[in-house]
């Protein structure tokens, strides 16, 4: 693994790791942009599952685990832009520095960097040969993440504003790594518990603004051209409702997107990394078909 910072803010250098290059290599590689997941609040570059980062090594593509500023400090466009100045990178820099296919790329991304992910799709030109979208979503403004959800309130403690806030800073204090304090969970919970993530993650109230949020929207916005498309999804998801996934699969049939959709039946979120299913006949077929699909598609 090699890291190299592909943009630098007034504030905090932005990093990418790559896995599995061969820079005195003659022979391009194809290389896949991997985005981690966390609610657009919590996670880093690091959450890659050993297991997947194999199989995708194995199967003879580069991976690039890429930084995003995160929420609420950095607000939805800015995180859209370093998600794409990081393709940009790898596209440009990267491609030269660990001979790196620029024509041969797919997105990877799960939960919201699924979301993430699927936005590449209709906001980066030329647009990915491929996309995988892990329990991702394709709206940021239906109920599930405007209103106050029954899960979250039912299930934890209620956490009130002031300890919602503790961890988390304004825009002069932006972060990219949000593992390092737990207590941004409690952020994103009390978010959820309120019905505030669209808001504080994009700025605008999702109810009476929801105009704003079309661009960012990639259930809106994809058309023909949108890159053939993996969706995996768990029915049994407590925090991305599987309809998410439903919702953006219907979109792209009507498109005439080529597309495939797998259901983990009874899965949870995040059923890749959950030790009661991950090991699972069902979610490991479903990780072989993702790596077939990025053969004959990248």
């Amino acid at each position: 693994m090699q890291t190299r910072t592909y943009k630098t803010t007034a504030t905090i250098d932005l990093n990418l790791d790559v896995y599995g290059a061969e820079p005195n290599s003659e022979t391009l590689k194809p290389v896949i942009v991997w985005i981690h997941g966390g609610a657009l609040i919590m996670g880093s570059r690091d959450r890659i599952l050993e297991t997947h980062l194999d199989g995708y090594t194995d199967a003879g593509f580069v991976v690039v685990s890429i930084d995003y500023r995160l929420a609420p400090e950095t607000k939805l466009p800015a995180i859209l832009e370093d998600v794409e100045d990081a393709i940009e990178w790898v596209r440009t820099t990267g491609s030269v520095e660990f001979n790196l296919d620029p024509a041969r790329l797919a997105v990877i991304g799960h939960s919201a960097g699924g979301y993430l992910t699927l936005t590449t799709g209709h906001r980066i030109s030329p647009a990915p040969k491929a996309l995988i979208s892990y329990y991702g979503y394709g709206n940021l403004v239906g109920d599930w993440y405007s209103q106050p959800d029954p899960f979250y309130r039912n299930e934890f403690d209620l956490f009130t504003e002031e300890q919602a806030h503790a961890a988390v800073g304004n825009g002069d204090q932006e972060v990219t790594d949000g593992s390092q304090d737990g207590r941004r969970r409690d952020f994103y919970l009390w978010c959820r518990q309120n019905g505030y993530w669209a808001e504080k993650v994009g700025g605008y109230n999702p109810i009476s603004e929801a105009e704003w949020f079309s661009p960012y929207s990639p259930e809106e916005n994809a058309g023909e051209n949108f890159p053939p498309t993996l969706l995996l999804h768990g029915n049994n998801d407590t925090d991305v409702p599987y309809e998410q996934s439903v919702l953006m699969a219907s979109k792209l049939k009507a498109a005439g997107v080529e597309h495939d959709f797998i259901t983990i039946e009874n899965g949870p979120h995040g059923f890749d990394h959950n030790p009661e299913s991950a090991e699972t006949p069902e979610v490991t077929a479903a990780f072989e078909k993702a790596i077939e699909f990025l053969v004959s598609q990248v």
